[in-house]
Parts: structure tokens; sequence; C-alpha cells
């Protein structure tokens, strides 16, 4: 497997673009409205939001998943189409007729995605007059302006991709994502769209992305929070025209491994561009009696408030991380754990190992990368994920997130 430049327009067949439409404030003009179309529509898989205060555009892509067949997404950021009524609900099936006129296709076939404040109407007239210029911009090279323009508060655009020898043929897979606050598993405040060349069949490209999604996307948390709008679709256009990937074959197993390092090299980069981040740290549990029960304490402690700024101060606190885990939830026995922070040893047994461990461990917070290692000495199962520093710049990002 390969990395290689392109985003989501690197599999055959791809295009993109990103405009102003006028959503965003005028002031700054930044990119706000972006398209991305596949030369030949194909099977579509997406997973969506947990939060039962869903997003006129989430609402309106499941409807169009069931067909299970897509060509284009159409995507704003600066306004998220959330808590906007019925007239919400027109704007986003209105977006959908729009991209599906200038395509030339049926609007069941697209999936649109909007991103920003909630609460407020989205402007539909920017995007119907943006669009004809929109769809005049695609090209092969528009991924990487595509990616700029789903940004909200995100400091740079997320986009990879991928490529590797499957069925006979070299096949791509490409991505794109935002992200930044508000985030945390089922799903985290962002949106993910996915694009690869591969011959796949629906049912085994939403397996695939299913997985892949619960080993990336839902391994992440930056502030605890999940939103409105959370969507990760992907878009398969056959066009590498390997042999068919079909579930349990050698091709899908590699197939899975492709999207799911697309998606957590996305994941990793909504934590790294997190608001307010200065350290992204994974946290690792193993010893687990089932893997629920690592998922949970892995979560507990990686959305801990208090072992989250102790990683900001660079507070070598171990006692946080402990205190967390005795209220994970799940039957633990404290007497039996140890716990490694960047590979310095500081529990054994359930107890610390004294000052001088604690000397290494303060070298350890220093860095902005590490991994905090749990062993609950229980079972065989285990879990993991990546957490981020709690920082004032964050206080400050969403304290006037509106204004």
């Amino acid at each position: 497997m390969k990395t290689i430049s392109g985003g989501v327009t690197a599999p055959i067949g791809f295009r993109a673009a990103g405009v102003y439409s006028g959503i965003k404030k005028k002031k700054k003009k930044q990119l706000d409205l972006a398209l991305l179309v596949s030369d030949r529509e194909g099977p579509v898989a997406g997973v969506f939001t947990k939060n039962q205060v869903v997003a006129a555009p989430v609402i309106l892509d499941r409807l169009h998943l069931k067909q299970g067949v897509g060509r284009a997404f159409l995507v704003n950021s600066g306004n998220a189409n959330a808590c906007t009524g019925p007239e919400g609900m027109q704007a986003a099936k209105e977006m959908a007729k729009l991209a599906a006129t200038a395509l030339n296709c049926a609007p069941q076939t697209i999936f649109v995605g909007s991103t920003g404040v909630i609460g407020q109407p989205l402007p539909i007239d920017c995007i119907r007059k943006a669009l004809p210029a929109l769809s005049a911009r695609l090209t092969r090279r528009g991924g990487a302006e595509a990616a700029a323009a789903i940004m909200t508060t995100d400091l740079k655009p997320k986009h990879v991709a991928v490529r590797a020898l499957l069925g006979g043929k070299m096949v791509t897979v490409g991505g794109m994502a935002k992200g930044s606050g508000m985030i945390h598993p089922n799903m985290a405040t962002m949106l993910g769209y996915l694009t690869t060349d591969a011959a796949i069949g629906q049912r085994a490209l939403q397996a695939a992305l299913r997985q892949a999604v619960d080993q990336s996307f839902n391994c992440i948390t930056v502030d605890g929070d999940t939103s409105t709008n959370d969507t990760v679709l992907c878009l398969a256009n056959g066009m590498a025209d390997n042999r068919p990937i079909t579930p349990g074959s050698a091709d899908f197993t590699r197939f899975c491994a492709m999207l799911e390092t697309v998606c957590r090299t996305l994941a990793l980069k909504i934590c790294w561009d997190g608001e307010g981040v200065t350290k992204v740290v994974r946290v690792e549990v193993k010893g687990a009696q089932s893997t629920k029960a690592a998922k949970q304490v892995a979560q507990t402690v990686a959305t801990s408030n208090l072992v989250k700024t102790a990683l900001f101060g660079g507070d070598a606190n171990w006692g946080r991380v402990m205190a967390a885990l005795g209220r994970a939830g799940v039957p633990i026995d404290p007497s039996r754990i140890s716990l490694q922070f960047g590979g310095v040893p500081m529990v054994r047994k359930g107890q610390g190992l004294g000052r001088a461990a604690e000397r290494q461990l303060t070298k350890v917070f220093k860095a902005k990368e590490f991994t905090i290692l749990i062993d609950l000495a229980q079972g065989k199962a285990g879990a993991h994920m990546w957490t981020t520093d709690l920082s004032y710049e964050y206080v400050r990002i969403n304290a006037s997130y509106r204004s």
C-alpha cells in the first residue's frame, strides 16, 4: 500500500471543486461550497451521527442511501442546516436537485452535507447562484480545493489517498474530512467523504466502511461532544476494473485495510487540528475481560477533563488516570493494574513506582505525542482511543464561536 497525492480525486473518474458562495462571512471570503463528482455512478455506503437531534442533510442522505447508488457529494460550510424545521429539509432537497440538474443525473444519487452554526436558515440562494461556476470548475486536481471548502474552525484541509494492487489492478482510495471541535465517538462533529475506483458491491462497501469508521473516527475524542450533522460517506465507481471485491476474500481484507488507513489518517489529522490542541495521546487498554469493557475504559480515560488538562499542563499526574479507571463502570481489580506512559512504567499492581519514575514521566508529558498503556490484567481483550489535551485556546474559540 502506497500513500499518494490527490485526496478524493486520486481514484480514477473523480473530479472536485470548491468556491466561495457567500454562506460564510463576506469579510473573509473563505471557500464554503464543495462539489465532488464521479464520472460514473456506483454503490455508496454511509455512517451517520447517533445524536437524536439530526440535521436535514443527514435525514435526506439516509433516505438516499436506501437506494444504494451515488454520483456526487455537495457540501457547504458555514451553516449546519440543523434545527431549521421543514424549511431546512426543503433546502437540503433543493441542494440535491440543483446538483442533479447541473450533472444531469437523478437527485437520489446526490448526497448533501452541511456544517457550521446550528439553528440558522440555510441561504439556498447562495448555493443556487454558485452552482454553475462550481460545476464548471470541476477538475481531477480539485481535491484539495474541495477539502478546504468544507472547513469551519479547522486550521488546515485534511485529505489523503492510498493505492494498492487488488484483483489484478491498481486500486485507489481517497478521502477528505473536516473536524476540529465537538469531537467524540458515534461520531465526532465531522464530515468525511471517501472515494474509490474499486469494483465492490454496496453491502461489502457498507461493511468495510463501518469497520473502518469503528477503528478510526469512532476512536478519537477532543472534547466529548458530538453534533447533529456527522456523516461519513464512501462512493465506489468501479473504474479500476479490478476483479469485483467480495466479503471474505483476500481482496476484501486488503481493501478494508486501505479504507481503514485513509480513515485513521484523517481521524488523526482531525485530532492534531483540534481546537486549541497541543498534544495527541493514544490511550491503549489491554488485559480486559471483553472488548466492550476495554472500549469503555479507554473512553473514560480519554474523555476525562482532569487527564486532558494534565496533558496540557505537562503535569505527570498519573493518579488522575487511576481515578478515571475506577469510575469507568466496568469491574476492575485495582491491585492488578499496571500503567505505562510513553513506555515508562509508572504503576505496577496498583501502586506507583516512586519519585524516579515520576521524574522520567515528567519528560514524557512534555512530548507532543505518546501512548498511555493500561493493563487491567483480567483477560485478553483490548481497545484504543486517541485523545488530545484541553487548553486555554479551546475555551477561547468556543466562547465566541458564533460572533
